[in-house]
């Protein structure tokens, strides 16, 4: 793998710094790595690729129970050594969004940026409209990360972004959400499943295998036919990603291609960043 490290710690500048449990570092180092095979296997095959950041939070987290800060998700991203031609990036929370923009803008001067400050899910065309166009031969790849903390997110956004040529990390918040809040989502009216897997008769769907199935089994399953409707490849494993101290399933980290080398990277990047130990769904 390349020498490159994901893990950046920096120093506190006085803007929000949100804090994250130390099981983030993982998530980071995944993300950070497949970002670097990504950009360092494509940059001549592709006339731009253009990394997407859904979720994009404050560019820098605490951990919680140390003094450590590190970067983020999109400013990882920008660190790698060949970057991508195009960031584009969306935070909903105000303070996050005014904290990005400045270790953007300060860090990252010279890099093509775009900030979206709102609710991804209604903003869309707009972030849409900002993947450049190519009329080039090679075309436009996108590389798209998708971190809710819970399962806001309308499976409609990512039907809509795939209709360029983009690969997926999405976070399941399978943990923190969807098995915590189970009993709300079953016996409520909330809609918010019904977006996340666009499937209005989701309740009843999985009452016929629920004796086969868990919960999280049927996310992870119908999410994925979700994808393969969309023309994305079978995908690969997905990635658990546990609590430090209790040991408990936070979220699962789920990749999509429309090329089996997307896979094959992304496999690459799983062996890198558990020693080739794998947890699955």
């Amino acid at each position: 793998m390349p020498n490159f490290s994901p893990i950046i710690s920096v120093q506190n500048d006085g803007l929000t710094i949100p804090e994250v449990g130390p099981w983030a570092e993982r998530k980071y180092s995944l993300l950070g790595a497949y970002c670097d095979i990504f950009t360092s296997s494509m940059k001549n095959k592709w006339d731009k690729l253009i990394y997407l950041d859904l979720f994009a939070g404050a560019g820098y987290a605490k951990i919680k129970g140390s003094e450590k800060i590190i970067k983020t998700s999109s400013l990882i991203s920008m660190s790698i050594p060949n970057v991508f031609n195009k960031y584009i990036l969306s935070e909903m929370d105000n303070s996050k969004f005014s904290s990005l923009s400045e270790r953007v803008n300060r860090e990252y001067p010279n890099l093509d940026v775009c900030l979206f400050n709102g609710d991804t899910n209604k903003n869309i065309d707009s972030i849409i409209s900002e993947i450049p166009k190519s009329t080039l031969e090679k075309g436009v790849l996108c590389f798209c990360f998708v971190d809710p903390f819970s399962i806001n997110l309308d499976f409609t956004t990512i039907e809509k972004l795939a209709r360029n040529r983009v690969d997926f990390l999405i976070l399941f918040a399978t943990g923190m959400d969807i098995n915590r809040n189970k009993g709300i989502y079953f016996e409520g009216d909330d809609e918010k499943v019904e977006k996340f897997l666009k499937s209005p008769n989701w309740r009843d769907e999985y009452k016929k295998v629920a004796d086969k199935q868990t919960i999280l089994d049927y996310f992870a399953c119908k999410y994925d036919e979700n994808m393969l409707y969309l023309k994305y490849v079978k995908p690969e494993r997905k990635q658990q990603i546990r609590s430090s101290d209790k040991n408990l399933p936070l979220y699962h980290l789920a990749f999509y291609s429309k090329h089996k080398l997307g896979n094959e990277f992304w496999k690459k990047i799983l062996r890198y960043g558990n020693n080739g130990q794998l947890d699955l769904f």
